[in-house]
């Protein structure tokens, strides 16, 4: 198990390793690897474990009967997944976690982490409260989708999530997480529409595009 990998990862914050490792044995840790394009979780699927990507990335979204897909989501290395539902644990799930890359996955069985059994007292509050700071944090993250892909037309959706990158970045030259595909997924439009778009902006000398690198030039609007 890649100890270094979840030392970095928000349940573990101020955890040290050996408190870490008694965590994994409590939460009766395994390890999955999946290869690129399988699916890890499906929608509708009832879990118990919620995952620590150690390795490659992993994609949320979520399909609907005709078949459009959403992105919800992305998983690096350290990044957490699926924790609420295994808190929850009778709730189905409503997205696929997806294998954007070849992956490693360590899963953690939410209901132990929470009992505390097999862990000293001030590790159980720890990894607790990391674990309630963890889903605040992704609250914010779907808070923000919200708010990114609820303007009418293309070009106010990409100005809110650029506005927000340059504030998060504290510059007006950043990269995304996102190739074109993903970030039209992501704001909910179609991916030729949104070319034109940045395009369009790139012509009238408001930003700079190449592939995920922005650089905005002008007040956007």
């Amino acid at each position: 198990m890649d100890i270094g990998i979840l030392s970095s990862c928000s349940v573990f914050k101020d955890v040290d390793l050996a408190s870490i490792d008694a965590v994994l044995h409590s939460a009766a840790a395994r390890e999955k690897t999946y290869a690129k394009g399988s699916y890890v979780y499906r929608q509708g699927d009832i879990v118990k474990s919620m995952g620590i990507v150690l390795e490659g990335r992993v994609r949320i979204e979520s399909t609907d009967v005709w078949g459009n897909t959403n992105l919800i989501g992305s998983g690096k290395p350290g990044s957490v997944f699926a924790e609420t539902y295994a808190a929850v644990r009778d709730t189905p799930l409503m997205v696929d976690v997806v294998a954007d890359d070849d992956c490693r996955i360590v899963f953690l069985d939410v209901a132990r982490i929470l009992a505390g059994d097999g862990v000293d007292d001030a590790t159980g509050m720890q990894v607790t409260r990391n674990l309630v700071l963890t889903f605040a944090q992704k609250n914010l993250g779907l808070s923000r989708r919200i708010m990114h892909s609820t303007p009418k037309t293309i070009r106010a959706r990409l100005v809110s999530y650029l506005s927000y990158e340059a504030t998060k970045h504290g510059s007006n030259e950043f990269d995304i997480p996102y190739d074109r595909q993903r970030l039209a997924d992501y704001l909910s439009v179609d991916r030729s529409a949104l070319s034109s778009e940045i395009g369009k902006m790139q012509r009238e000398g408001l930003l700079d595009a190449r592939r995920s690198h922005f650089i905005l030039k002008s007040p956007l609007e």
